[in-house]
């Protein structure tokens, strides 16, 4: 309470007592207990004053960019691509060495990430985009939704589309905009996007080209979530960005300025065609650029102190675009390139270089500028984390918070293991430990404490801790029980939009429409 406050209380008991009292010959235990009540209220804060000294619940922007790899970006020391704003945000928060997808593909790591489980308990864990998550599931959306977030998501959604259980409305979003299939996520001038299960044209997109059109999918997708972020200003709000890029196939505009920065580049390298290293390049600034704008955005409306971004990548590199003078791919996603050291393998694989991501977290006044944690997480571990930050009440999930190290407050609990399980593939790690299973079915052992390239099996030699990891990756593992596909025809349009050859008659023949 301050002294202005406490005058008023002061002179408003004078005057109630001299009312009782006229002659004011006020009994001693009126004068006492006046007193004793003025001074407890002088020494206690006001409601008003107790709750501004609580941190505020904080906006949450969670940015996911697909295929992005772990030394992909300037102050990871690569050279060939520019990324300043990425570079600034690890500046001024934290960055986190030892982050693991919860997949090394695209559809279950988001099922990870946005469930809660780990590979053993999900129920997607293909990625043929015929998966969808159950209906009844929670996921970040439904549960920062019940603590009264706006939610939205703009990007790829991946885990069900139109027609599934699985749809981002359904699931807490209030408004998703962007692809729900994968598939249809390859294509960056389709003819239409989806906004809560309906179709918005893009205009000037013929759908049948990966690099002819009009309106660049991931521009429009950039701009409504801007309009999200504006129109929630003055609440709390969960903005999920899945962004589709560096992923191809690589489409750009001529005229976007991050293509002009590299289309000179004497680069020919590429998957389709010899543009396709400099489109990529083009596309990792394109979203550096972009998470700029959205940090200005955040300033412009005052809102940055108490808005948290994460931004990570989804899974794994990929080793695009290797040529025998660069045969870890041409902007080495997993490759280190101050040691020379590789982590194994890439996208698809339970190898390290399947599951390791890059992770920045950035909360100005909250997260230490340019911290560093080699805190071990997955992404089991966002949902809990997230409740956390926000106070909300979080589901039942694999996963452990790690904002104690984000926030340096408290005792930082840490997993006994961590599974994972992919298309014939099993891995777990406990401590320094990883035992793998390839699809030969033959279990290996490395310690990644002085093997991180995974290249010595050690099996033979730690017989007792190669038992122990199997028998807890057997007990992880549960049947899985996948959500439900309602409408087969719409699932199958919107999963044959990018115009892949197999794909290219019937866009032709039916205009995009699903037939029989």
């Amino acid at each position: 309470m301050n002294r202005n406050s406490t005058h008023e209380c002061r002179s408003f008991l004078k005057m109630a007592i001299e009312k009782m009292y006229p002659m004011k010959r006020y009994p001693a235990l009126v004068l006492a207990t006046t007193w004793i009540v003025l001074a407890g209220m002088a020494m206690a804060p006001s409601r008003s004053m107790a709750q501004s000294a609580e941190p505020e619940r904080p906006n949450i922007i969670y940015i996911m960019l697909d295929e992005w790899g772990y030394f992909e970006s300037g102050h990871m020391g690569n050279s060939d691509l520019l990324t300043p704003n990425i570079d600034r945000f690890a500046r001024e928060g934290m960055r986190l060495t030892n982050a693991y997808a919860g997949a090394p593909v695209c559809g279950p790591t988001r099922c990870s990430l946005l469930t809660g489980l780990h590979a053993g308990h999900m129920s997607m864990r293909k990625n043929d985009g015929f998966s969808p998550i159950r209906a009844e599931e929670p996921t970040l959306g439904s549960m920062l939704k019940q603590q009264g977030y706006a939610t939205g998501g703009f990007g790829k959604w991946g885990i069900g589309g139109r027609g599934t259980s699985g749809i981002p409305e359904k699931h807490g979003f209030d408004l998703f905009f962007g692809y729900y299939d994968q598939v249809h996520a390859h294509t960056f001038y389709p003819r239409y996007l989806i906004r809560n299960s309906v179709e918005v044209p893009l205009p000037g997109n013929p759908g049948l080209s990966f690099y002819e059109g009009e309106t660049h999918a991931q521009l429009a997708i950039f701009q409504e979530s801007l309009k999200f972020i504006r129109k929630n200003q003055d609440q709390h709000f969960f903005c999920y960005l899945p962004w589709t890029p560096p992923h191809g196939l690589w489409g750009i505009d001529e005229d976007d300025p991050s293509w002009q920065l590299f289309k000179d580049k004497p680069w020919t390298a590429g998957q389709q065609t010899e543009n396709d290293a400099k489109v990529y390049a083009a596309f990792m600034h394109l979203i550096d650029r972009q998470l700029g704008q959205i940090i200005s955005l955040l300033k412009e409306l005052a809102i940055d102190d108490n808005t948290v971004i994460f931004l990570c990548g989804d899974n794994g590199g990929q080793d695009y675009f290797a040529t025998p003078e660069r045969p870890h791919g041409f902007f080495g996603p997993n490759l280190n390139p101050e040691t020379g050291e590789r982590f194994r393998a890439g996208k698809g694989s339970l190898y390290e270089g399947g599951l390791k991501v890059p992770y920045l977290v950035r909360w100005p006044g909250r997260i230490k500028g340019a911290s560093v944690s080699d805190h071990l997480l997955y992404y089991p571990d966002i949902m809990p984390t997230l409740a956390e930050i926000a106070g909300a009440a979080c589901p039942t999930t694999d996963g452990l918070s790690f904002a104690p190290s984000l926030l340096g407050q408290g005792d930082q609990p840490t997993h006994p293991y961590l599974y994972w399980e992919y298309q014939g593939q099993t891995a777990v790690r406990m401590n320094q430990w990883k035992a793998y299973r390839g699809r030969s079915g033959t279990w290996e052992l490395y310690d990644l404490s002085q093997d991180i390239e995974e290249k010595q099996n050690v099996a033979d030699d730690h017989p007792d801790v190669l038992k122990q990891l199997v028998a807890t990756a057997d007990e992880a593992h549960h049947p899985v029980q996948p959500g439900e596909i309602y409408d087969r025809q719409l699932t199958n349009k919107d999963h044959r939009q990018a115009p892949h050859k197999g794909n290219l008659n019937f866009l032709k023949n039916s205009g995009g429409e699903a037939r029989d």
